[in-house]
Order: C-alpha cells, then structure tokens, then sequence
C-alpha cells in the first residue's frame, strides 16, 4: 500500500524531448535543495535521476528539449493533458534551442552528408520550442538554466505564491555587479543590452561579451514591456565595432536564434549579405 503522505504531496515529472540534458543536470546541481524537494515534493517521474518512473497526472511538468520529430510533437500533447502547471526549462524547450539552425537550412542535405543511411533518419525539417505545440504556464530561459532561479519558481508555485521572473537586460545585472561594460571598454560585440538577466551576467563579469543564452529581455514574445532594441545594438555592431554583415547575423543567429526578435534582425543582415 502507498504512503498517504506521498498522495498528499504535489507530483513533479521532468520530462525531455531534443536537448543536452543540461538543464536536467541543473536540476540535480541543486544538490542539498534537491533533497529537500524531495521531501516537499513526489518526484514521480524524472529519468535522469531514478528508474522509478511512475505515470501522470502531475501537478508540475518541467520539460526541456525542443520538438524536432512527428512522434515528439504527438508526445507533448500527451504531456500536457497530465500536467497541471507545465514549465518549459532552457532555450531548447523555450526557443528551439541551437538545432533551430536547421529551420534555415535543408534538412534532407544535413542527413545525406551526415548518415549513411539517410532513410532510416525520421526528422522534422524545423526544431520549435513547446509553445508551439501546447500551452505552456510559465518560461525558464537560458543555456543552461540557472538552478537558484528553478528553485524560487517551484517553491513559489508549492507555497502557493505569484511568481515573478526577471525580465531586465543583463547590462542591468553589470550594473549591480560593478562589471565594467566590455562593449565601452573592449569593443565587443556584447548581447548584454537586448539579453534577459538570470544568468547574473557570468560572462561580463569573466571579462566575455553576452551571446544571448537567457534570450531576448523584456516583450520579446508575451506579456508586458517592449521589444528590445536589437536594430539599435545591431547597428552599432556594423558602424561602430566594424562587424561585416554575416558578423552581425551570426551574434544573433545561436542559442535562441529562432526566437522572434532575435531571428528577425538575423534575416535584416542577411540580406545586407
């Protein structure tokens, strides 16, 4: 017979579709924090961590991973139907991740130059993020995602509390941390002012301009706020930091690509090209 206790406790799947694991690896990262969520909560299903699998329904999905094939985009649909609150985790399950560079490119020339049998390969032309496919209730951005941020959003949903994410720029983050901007001081070509904070501005503070793993700041895709500026800093990359067209392009053209403003002042310079 099952603990009672156990029933009593909200169910957690981590569920993966096309990803690294890496953000999956952030969860197990909490360390001491994740046995205390083991405690507040039933972790039924999360393969990275226990052969125990149990099945749905859940009261949290945490999903990474984008959706890259026909079997994947019918499981999600699955996954939504036995998730209460579902969270997508990283830019692969946010934005499509860095395989949505094959969204500009031929798929069926990657498989004849990458698989000796190319037939046996079942993809999507495309790799899209979650939102695409199912609603989604709440967004963890970055490459991989930061753990302390995980760690507030299920506390709060457990507790009950409205959640709140950072949506600032990471210069906002520099700012906090006294890092001396590296566009100003080294003339690179930094994502920082167009990025979303909550990786508290790693590479700035090492000295590396920002390339845009926690995506797009503030309206990118939903909810309050504007767009940001990516002619504006775009621009600058071109007149200021002398980056060539295709340059330009490629700062936007990585991890969260695929997302709407980022991809859009891509195809700007691409066709400067």
């Amino acid at each position: 017979m099952s603990n009672p206790e156990l029933r009593q406790r909200p169910r957690l799947a981590v569920i993966k579709f096309a990803s690294c694991d890496g953000c999956q690896l952030s969860i197990l990262n909490l360390e001491d924090d994740l046995l205390a969520l083991g405690q507040a909560l039933d972790i039924a299903y999360f393969p990275e961590a226990s052969s125990a699998m149990n099945a749905g329904p859940y009261d949290i999905a945490l999903v990474e991973g984008s959706i890259t094939t026909a079997e994947d985009a019918h499981r999600i649909l699955n996954v939504r139907q036995q998730a209460k609150v579902l969270i997508t985790i990283g830019a692969c399950a946010t934005a499509g991740g860095i395989q949505a560079l094959r969204n500009w490119g031929d798929i069926e020339a990657f498989k004849q130059a990458v698989y000796p049998r190319p037939d046996y390969i079942q993809s999507l032309s495309t790799s899209t993020p979650i939102s695409e496919h199912v609603h989604v209730d709440f967004e963890l951005w970055g490459c991989p995602i930061e753990k302390g941020q995980l760690l507030r959003v299920i506390t709060d949903l457990v507790a009950g509390v409205q959640l709140h994410l950072p949506a600032d720029s990471v210069c906002l983050e520099c700012k906090r941390r006294g890092n001396v901007c590296v566009v100003v001081a080294k003339g690179m070509p930094c994502l920082g002012p167009v990025t979303r904070t909550g990786c508290g501005a790693i590479c700035p503070a090492m000295g590396r301009d920002c390339y845009g793993c926690f995506g797009p700041s503030e309206g990118a895709r939903k909810g309050p706020g504007l767009p940001p500026n990516t002619a504006s800093l775009a621009r600058h990359f071109h007149e200021g930091l002398h980056l060539i067209p295709v340059e330009v392009l490629r700062r936007f053209r990585g991890i969260n690509g695929a997302v709407d403003p980022f991809r859009n002042e891509s195809t700007v310079w691409e066709n400067k090209g």
